[in-house]
């Protein structure tokens, strides 16, 4: 399983090798919580992992499940094989589709190949699709903030693309092709700045007073309590780490948040991307991660602190108990694997 157990007693051996020479003043080590893997990543890898034990290696998934290089370089060694498009998977075989989402025509693409169809969609993604369809039908513009070319984007923007928008920030709206403003609704991508989102609609309302918010907030509960809890370790340390890949767009908001307070921060997969300049003058190191890193990683780098003195504690901020159910496909595939075995 891929819940923070990636690997074993090599932490230690692998940390002595990588030879940092820094004089470290490292007296102490904030995790902040919560942190690291989410509800909506924690079912779309398990999702994998149950395809695999039940149709056997290779299965296909639609882009990277999640965006972390450690959690694709597992599943790949496990029999996963990362597709950017459907033609690249061969007919009849297990075709899964990512966290972030798909567009309808993925979706037809995949029935034409006659694909054994997985949907691994967050939950949270799932429900920005359903309002783009609801709101499409009862004849409304759809603005959509997000960031252009990420695979949430794209698949939001096709479910009905020739009645929405999408815009990045508040300096885009001037390029908005508004027919009726009373008829205008925007919605969001759920692994966005906070704080920037909130600067973008509110310039949005003062250009379009009319236009209608979501029934409730987009940006996944995920985002906004890690960066909430990055909000509260700023104001305890002097330099902010946080665990996760370059693609992954809420960890990168991560880091954007820290320095937004003033704070050093600095993204990183693992241990070995540590750098010895951003901790010259530091005493105090606070650790977070992204909603797609591993728990592993962001042990290992606490580890390390460890072996040289520092002192390692936690900082919760708010619990999360979320959980998601499995995909009804897969439940359906389990259940009909379940019954063939029973029968034998």
């Amino acid at each position: 399983m891929l819940r923070g157990n990636f690997a074993d007693c090599r932490t230690t051996s692998f940390l002595l090798l990588l030879g940092f020479t820094f004089v470290m003043a490292i007296e102490k080590v904030i995790l902040v919580s919560p942190r690291g893997f989410c509800a909506g990543v924690d079912r779309a890898i398990s999702i994998v992992e149950e395809a695999l034990r039940i149709f056997g290696r290779p299965v296909y998934v639609k882009h990277e499940i999640v965006h972390n290089r450690h959690v694709c370089d597992e599943l790949r060694e496990k029999g996963a094989v990362f597709v950017e498009e459907i033609s690249e998977i061969p007919a009849n075989s297990v075709a899964i589709f990512s966290a972030h989402g798909v567009a309808p025509k993925v979706r037809e693409e995949a029935r034409a190949k006659n694909l054994r169809q997985i949907d691994a969609t967050c939950p949270l993604v799932a429900k920005i699709h359903i309002e783009v369809e609801k709101y499409a039908r009862e004849g409304k513009q759809i603005i959509y903030i997000g960031h252009k070319g990420h695979p949430e984007a794209v698949g939001v923007m096709g479910v009905r693309p020739e009645a929405t928008q999408i815009i990045e920030r508040a300096s885009d709206i001037g390029g908005l092709k508004v027919n009726d403003p009373s008829k205008l609704v925007f919605l969001t991508q759920t692994t966005l700045s906070v704080s920037e989102t909130k600067e973008t609609i509110r310039a949005l309302k003062e250009k379009f007073p009319l236009v209608s918010s979501p029934p409730s907030e987009d940006i996944c509960y995920a985002t906004t309590n890690r960066q909430a809890a990055i909000t509260g370790l700023a104001k305890n340390a002097d330099v902010i780490l946080v665990v996760g890949s370059k693609t992954s767009s809420n960890s990168n908001r991560l880091v954007e948040t820290a320095r937004s307070f003033g704070v050093e921060a600095h993204l990183l997969d693992d241990v070995s991307e540590l750098k010895e300049e951003w901790l010259e003058g530091k005493k105090i190191v606070g650790i977070s991660a992204g909603a797609s890193a591993p728990e592993f990683y962001v042990n290992q780098i606490a580890d390390y602190f460890k072996s040289r003195g520092a002192k390692v504690e936690e900082l919760r901020v708010i619990e999360e108990n979320l959980r998601f159910v499995l995909s009804p496909e897969l439940k359906a595939y389990r259940e009909k694997l379940g019954a063939a075995q029973s029968s034998i």
